[in-house]
């Protein structure tokens, strides 16, 4: 990174308020000066800089792009929490523990099958999908599972 220049940091001395006060209104006063800094660091360490005809201007498009990238990874981190507490929040199924060991005497894929089936409340081209077998395999494994419960649970 270039180290600034006293032209770059007198202009950053002189425009730094005002730029502070633009990215208070786009980000709020908590992330504003992160905002800034970010936005100056990365302006100042680039080529368009040193080429720049307006700088103040520059210095401007660039708070503004540094705010537009907060606020995307603030809805991608937002929205990163949700599905994770979504996950947290459900809560699995009372299940009486005869049912819980005939379910476990079935073949892994019967398993996967009534699992996906019941308790994630999938149609069988769905299952078949996921699990990478044919709509008749996951039909045929869930009559042979419903079979096997039938009668170890009567």
């Amino acid at each position: 990174m270039e180290v600034m220049n006293e032209t770059s940091a007198d202009l950053f001395a002189r425009h730094g308020p005002e730029l502070t006060r633009f990215a208070t209104g786009l980000v709020g006063p908590s992330e504003s000066a992160d905002v800034v800094a970010d936005a100056i660091a990365r302006l100042m360490s680039s080529r368009v800089w040193e080429q720049a005809s307006n700088r103040r201007a520059l210095m401007f498009r660039a708070v503004l792009y540094e705010a537009r990238m907060f606020h995307r990874a603030q809805r991608r981190r937002l929205s990163r929490e949700a599905r994770v507490s979504q996950r947290e929040a459900f809560e699995m199924p009372e299940v009486e523990p005869e049912v819980a060991a005939a379910v476990a005497r079935l073949s892994p894929q019967q398993r996967a099958v009534v699992f996906l089936t019941y308790w994630d409340d999938l149609e069988a081209r769905t299952v078949a999908d996921l699990l990478g077998v044919s709509e008749g395999t996951v039909r045929k494994q869930l009559g042979r599972a419903r079979k096997k419960l039938r009668e170890v649970l009567t």
